[in-house]
């Protein structure tokens, strides 16, 4: 499938799609083919990769963008409040990985194949 392609998909500029997916390239999940019939290929097994490997490749930006930027030590309401925030982001975001390491792309594509039979055998009887 051509970066034109996904970009259209997912409503976003082809450029995008190819910085994102080079991560993916590069951790052997996926191929690509420049030129006239080119495009990306998924490269792995689908069970063997989790969406948490594919955050990792895709760069891992941080979970939760959540919290001061710049912190007042000065401020002891802030050093409370944020000392709060952050233990319980720090919960939150290994719990996170954890169910996001536990989810693999098999089976994401088995709900997603599921789905899509489900709705061809419902058109099918409603237009039918």
């Amino acid at each position: 499938m051509t970066s034109e392609a996904i970009g259209r998909m997912l409503g976003t500029n082809p450029v995008v799609v190819r910085r994102t997916m080079a991560g993916l390239r590069e951790a052997g999940y996926v191929t690509s083919e420049k030129g006239h019939g080119g495009g990306w290929t998924i490269a792995a097994n689908l069970a063997d990769v989790s969406l948490l490997d594919v955050h990792h490749a895709v760069g891992g930006p941080r979970i939760f963008a959540i919290g001061s930027d710049h912190p007042n030590p000065d401020c002891a309401v802030e050093k409370v409040v944020n000392e709060a925030v952050e233990g319980t982001l720090r919960e939150a975001e290994a719990l996170l990985i954890a169910r996001l390491g536990a989810i693999s792309l098999a089976e994401l594509a088995r709900s997603f194949d599921a789905r899509l039979r489900a709705r061809a055998s419902t058109t099918a009887h409603t237009c039918g």
